[in-house]
């Protein structure tokens, strides 16, 4: 039985040597039926009062740990299987009040809890993807085409919420567009860096529309104000002063305005909200990057670092 003590520490010797016992059962070191030392062994071998290790003893005895048999031997009563249907029942706060509370017997401040357990988190590998963009209309197209693109879990959020909230990144692989990767690295673990996302060209529209023959409306849908901006400077070589163009911001105040439109633009949340033969789905993210996403994911389940 290995109990490691210090006489240095703030905590109690008879509270050291009890939750140790108890762990040594909960893990399975000290089996059920299993004979303990006696008071004086215990006290010689950890070289401490002996009334230390009696009442350590009691203690285990009130609380149901060990029992006293013929010969004044003392045997374990619990094993882990008793405790993993009570764990099993607990719900998430259960859990975190339980390690609130061994912690505390243990010595541990709430402080020296936290920031451990934050250390800790952020060392797993990430399990979900956090999308970091400032213009929600934006996070949003981004989060659903990564969630179409990939098979983790995706959520999304803004710098300054991040910035605010540092633990927003904790489990998560941040992704962000790239031009916004130097405004988001200093945000997240260094030992994480950020994914930049690229975007397309969006040419093979503009490549449709310029093989028009005749006078065209052309509309595009966005649930980001961003992306009609950008789409109004991008495709206006191909509009010229032939076509007309039409920028409709999700949710539509009249859904009729696309009716007389000959080509309807959609991004991948627009897709879902318009019902017409004329729409062409365009995505924002090129194909590179979520490729360079996905394998980013995998490498870390596998490794937990990336790979260079």
């Amino acid at each position: 039985m290995e109990i490691r003590i210090s006489k240095e520490s703030d905590v109690p010797l008879r509270q050291q040597v009890t939750e140790q016992i108890i762990l040594l059962i909960a893990t399975d070191k000290l089996k059920l039926g299993e004979s303990l030392p006696s008071v004086r062994e215990l006290a010689r071998r950890l070289k401490i009062h002996h009334n230390t290790i009696s009442h350590a003893y009691q203690d285990l005895v009130r609380r149901h740990w060990l029992e006293s048999r013929r010969g004044s031997h003392l045997v374990v009563i619990r094993s882990p299987e008793e405790l993993v249907p009570v764990m099993r029942k607990q719900d998430l706060d259960e859990l975190i009040n339980l390690a609130i509370e061994l912690a505390r017997r243990r010595g541990y401040t709430l402080q020296a809890l936290r920031e451990r357990m934050r250390e800790r988190l952020l060392t797993q590998p990430p399990d979900h993807i956090l999308v970091v963009e400032e213009e929600p209309g934006l996070r949003e197209l981004l989060k659903e085409e990564i969630r179409e693109a990939v098979a983790w879990p995706v959520a999304a959020c803004g710098r300054r919420d991040l910035a605010s909230e540092p633990g927003l990144a904790v489990g998560a692989l941040v992704v962000t567009p790239q031009y916004a990767v130097g405004d988001t690295e200093p945000l997240v673990p260094k030992d994480r860096p950020v994914v930049p996302v690229a975007f397309g060209t969006a040419e093979e529209a503009a490549g449709m529309i310029r093989k028009l023959r005749d006078s065209s409306v052309i509309a595009v849908v966005s649930v980001s104000p961003l992306v009609l901006q950008t789409a109004q400077g991008f495709l206006a070589p191909a509009i010229g002063r032939r076509h007309t163009l039409i920028e409709c911001l999700l949710p539509l105040e009249n859904s009729n305005v696309l009716r007389g439109a000959d080509l309807i633009l959609c991004d991948s949340i627009a897709l879902r909200h318009v019902k017409s033969p004329k729409r062409i789905h365009y995505r924002l993210a090129t194909p590179a990057s979520m490729e360079y996403l996905s394998n980013a994911m995998e490498s870390y389940q596998k490794t937990g670092h990336r790979k260079s």
